[in-house]
Order: C-alpha cells, then sequence, then structure tokens
C-alpha cells in the first residue's frame, strides 16, 4: 500500500467514531493488516503526578478509553524531561523496550510483553500533548518502513489527542455544572419546605394540613409566635403545590413604609407621583401564576387591606395612577404572629379581609412545645453554620449540652436557636461545644423532676403538660390550633384522658 492510500484510509478510520477508543480499535486492526500491531496506546505525561496518564488502548478485540496514571520511577522521569528538551524524532523504533526505564515500566504496570514498539510523539506548536504507542507482542518486529507509514499520522492524531483532551475536559465541566445544579436543587428543597426539621414530629401535624391545603387555591393563614419558621411553611406550601414552578414572592408588610406599601404591592404608572419616572409592576404582578406570601398580615395598613380584600375577591387591581384593570392569578399565604381577632376589636384589621384569610388557618407551634425536635435542629443548624463559617469540621457537643438546650424555653424559637449555635461556633475555639454561657435566660428546671423521696406518678405528668397545652390553647380542644392537634391525638381521646386526670375542660370549668 502507497503512502497516500494508507493516510487516507488511517484518517478515515481515526474520523470515523468520536469515541477515541473505537477510532484506535479500527486503526489498530487496520495496522495489523500491514504491520505486527497487536496493541495500540494513547497517552500523556502528567507532571503534576510524575506520572503517565494513559487515556485510551485497543487491542485486536476491543477499544477501552481510560484514565489511568502510572507512577514513574526517578530514572525514568528523568528520562522524560531529557526527551522534552531534545530532538527526538516524531516517531522512532525501540526493539529492545526492557531497556528503557519509561516503556520498562508502561509495560510492567499494563502487564504486556512486547518485542518492539514503534512510538509516535504528538505536539502542537512546540508544546508536547502526548504520545501514540503501537506495540508488537510477537517476535516480529517493526522496520523502518512500518515507522514512517504512522509517522505520516502525526496530525490526525494530535486532532484527535486535542479533541479527545477537550471533550472530556467538557464532559467534566458539564458533571461539575449538574453537581452544582443538584447541590441547588437541594438547597432550595430546604429552603421551600420539602425537608423541614420536625417534619415527622414537632410539625406533623402542621405538615399533614401543608398536604391537605398545597393542591388548592384556598387563602391560607399560618400562625405562630415570631421565629418559629412560618415562612418554611409558607414555602412548603407554594412548592407541594401545582404551582411550584412559577415565582414565590416574599413581602414583609411591617417592613415597608406605609407611603410606599400601595406602590410596592400593586405598582405604579408612569407619573402616578412625583419621583414615578416610569411604570413599575408590583409584588402581586411579579407572583404571577405564583404564591405570594404576606408575611406579618397585622401590619398592613387599614386602606392597603380594602385593596386586598379586593383582589381576594375579584381576582383583580389596577397599578396606583392606573385605571385599567389587572387580571390576577395568584395564590395568597398570610402569616401573622400577632392576634387579628383582637385587633379586629381593636378596628385595626378588618373583619371581612380576616374570613377571606381565615379559610385554612394553620398554627404553628412555638420550639417550647415541640422539644423532641431540638436535637435535630442542632445538627441541621450545626452543618448548615460550619459550611457558612467555612470551619474545618463539625465540633463535637460537650456532655449535657443537649439537654442544657433542651430545658430552656426558647422565647425567640427557631431563629434564637439558629444564632446561638452560630455563636457558639464561632467561639467554641476547638473545644466541645456546651452552650453553657450563651443562653441568656435561665433554663427552667421541671417542677416534675424525678426525686427518689417523692416519686412523681405518670399522671401526674401527662396532668402537668395537658393542663400546660389547654391552657395555651385557651381551651381550645378540637380543630386547627386545639390542644388535641398540638399533642398529636385524637380529640375524643383527650377529652377521655382529662376527664379521667380531673382536668376541667368547656362547660366544665362554669361548674
Amino acid at each position: 500500500m502507497n503512502e497516500y492510500d494508507f493516510f487516507k484510509k488511517a484518517v478515515i478510520l481515526l474520523c470515523k467514531n468520536l469515541e477515541i477508543e473505537n477510532s484506535l480499535y479500527d486503526c489498530l486492526r487496520f495496522f495489523h493488516t500491514l504491520m505486527p500491531a497487536d496493541i495500540i496506546f494513547l497517552q500523556i505525561y502528567d507532571p503534576g503526578f510524575s506520572a503517565m496518564r494513559t487515556i485510551a488502548q485497543a487491542n485486536l478485540e476491543k477499544g477501552e478509553a481510560m484514565d489511568l496514571l502510572t507512577p514513574l520511577s526517578g530514572e525514568a522521569q528523568a528520562s522524560m524531561e531529557r526527551a522534552a528538551h531534545s530532538d527526538f524524532p516524531s516517531a522512532f523504533i525501540l526493539n529492545d523496550p526492557d531497556n528503557y526505564p519509561i516503556s520498562k515500566e508502561m509495560l510492567s504496570f499494563h502487564k504486556v510483553k512486547a518485542s518492539s514498539l514503534i512510538i509516535l510523539s504528538l505536539s502542537a506548536h512546540k508544546k508536547p500533548l502526548g504520545s501514540l504507542v503501537l506495540i508488537s507482542e510477537s517476535e516480529e518486529r517493526f522496520t523502518d518502513d512500518h515507522k514512517n507509514l504512522i509517522a505520516l499520522l502525526m496530525e490526525p492524531f494530535v486532532i484527535a489527542m486535542s479533541n479527545t483532551l477537550k471533550h472530556r475536559e467538557i464532559l467534566a465541566l458539564k458533571e461539575i455544572l449538574a453537581d452544582d445544579n443538584r447541590f441547588l436543587k437541594h438547597e432550595l428543597n430546604l429552603l421551600s419546605g420539602d425537608t423541614i426539621v420536625g417534619a415527622n414530629f414537632g410539625l406533623k401535624h402542621v405538615m399533614e394540613h401543608v398536604r391537605q391545603v398545597s393542591i388548592r387555591d384556598t387563602p391560607v393563614l399560618l400562625l405562630g409566635e415570631t421565629g418559629v419558621g412560618k415562612d418554611l411553611i409558607a414555602k412548603a406550601i407554594h412548592y407541594s403545590s401545582e404551582r411550584r414552578n412559577g415565582p414565590f414572592i416574599t413581602v414583609n408588610c411591617g417592613a415597608i413604609p406605609e407611603t410606599l406599601i400601595d406602590s410596592e404591592l400593586f405598582g405604579h404608572e408612569k407619573g402616578a407621583f412625583t419621583g414615578a419616572l416610569a411604570q413599575r409592576r408590583g409584588r402581586f404582578e411579579r407572583a404571577q401564576d405564583g404564591t405570594i406570601f404576606l408575611d406579618e398580615i397585622g401590619e398592613l395598613p387599614l386602606n392597603i387591606q380594602v385593596r386586598l380584600l379586593r383582589v381576594l375577591q375579584n381576582k383583580e387591581f389596577e397599578r396606583v395612577g392606573g385605571s385599567a384593570q389587572i387580571s390576577l392569578n395568584v395564590r395568597i399565604v398570610a402569616a401573622t404572629n400577632q392576634n387579628l381577632e383582637k385587633l379586629i376589636e381593636e378596628k385595626k384589621f378588618r373583619e371581612d379581609l380576616w374570613f377571606r384569610l381565615h379559610v385554612f388557618p394553620i398554627q404553628v407551634p412555638p420550639l417550647r412545645h415541640r422539644k423532641e425536635d431540638i436535637p435535630a435542629f442542632v445538627q441541621h443548624f450545626m452543618a448548615k453554620k460550619t459550611k457558612q463559617l467555612k470551619l474545618s469540621g463539625i465540633p463535637e457537643l460537650a456532655p449535657g449540652a443537649i439537654s442544657r438546650l433542651m430545658n430552656y424555653d426558647w422565647p425567640g424559637n427557631v431563629r434564637e436557636l439558629e444564632n446561638i449555635i452560630e455563636r457558639a461556633l464561632i467561639v467554641h475555639d476547638d473545644q466541645p461545644l456546651s452552650f453553657e454561657t450563651l443562653i441568656t435566660g435561665k433554663t427552667k428546671e421541671n417542677s416534675l423532676q424525678p426525686n427518689p423521696e417523692n416519686p412523681v406518678t405518670l399522671d401526674d405528668v401527662l396532668k402537668h403538660h395537658i393542663t400546660k397545652i389547654v391552657a395555651q390553647t385557651k381551651g381550645k380542644i378540637h380543630g386547627p390550633g386545639g390542644a388535641a392537634e398540638l399533642l398529636g391525638i385524637n380529640a375524643s381521646t383527650l377529652r377521655h384522658k382529662m376527664n379521667k386526670l380531673g382536668i376541667k375542660y368547656g362547660k366544665q370549668i362554669k361548674t
């Protein structure tokens, strides 16, 4: 075969496949018809690891993509350095490969017996890219004619090597992006409430309400103290609903000045007031086809309550300074830590708006009423804050640390616990976390602590706890936010226990 036909045939086979291992396999089978070629390697020297990196190989049975490092001895590394700074021919034959450190170590590592090698150096713009190694396992050795044919393929193999390295770099970047995407989705799940600490324990009934209401478009009113995580429950409702692909817009009604809140919520037209230099969409428009979360709804001025009531009733509004009616497809989730019924009595909240919002109220219990969740919160916040603070590892907890946290009443709820843990991580100085000096209030000793001289019965403990919960719910036994819900038992079962323990409720209190 003349050189032209050889070159043409080899290039066609080399360009036939995207995967370099398949191209090597096809080329090797072609070479084998003309010379004693049994194995082919494509490799590159990696100075960072002082090793030879094999990126693909093929024998007469198959081709194989690889990313295999072969560590080289000091002698072999020195030989590589000499070769890099000398004028070696682009292709040369080694008929005694065991007498050369690099070839000897490479053949030994790959468990290959070779009588003869053709090595084709691959470089571009005087920068070494790697080498192609053709191996004869038989007694027949390569000749200069064989070497000269292979030397014709230096440029095609340079292109193939370069494309392979670039292709793998792209695949690696794609995997990094995929990993980042998985991480961001995980973080989004944490924010959206898909992973809520206490979902299976202290918040079990809250999450059951979330499951029930998320599939509807019903307005939801979240009730609970500051710092209990009402925003996370709102996100859980949104991301569990059919609106999950739409926007989730949060509005802190107490943080916007009264003079700006109308424009902030509903937008304004150009020239509507001094400084309105352009049309501006409000939060409701931005929440189109999604959910708007109105936090601290009790702080809304009365005039804005009137506009919100109209949005709830008619599903439309107009921008400030405009007359065009804008149709709205938005789900409203509101939240408050205030007693809205008391605000209604004080003429600070509209009763008709309360009726509209109070369709499906969800009471989010404070941390002191779900202390069984504290260990999980500690684990969650320690992992989260360790990463945020760029600490080398998660510190250990000192003996009694969890008990100390469990005995505290947490007036600031989950937010206070998170701050305490962050503070402890900042000052811990490689010592186990004890939280001893960081809790601002005094831990409350349980009045029903076991005492050998004055033992406490189980009924006493139950009576104490049930009485405490009933007082918290102001005597409400069943329904959302009732004592039965907070205790996680059926209302009729709770009444039976209260009768048995002599706890008065309802009409019994008046008798």
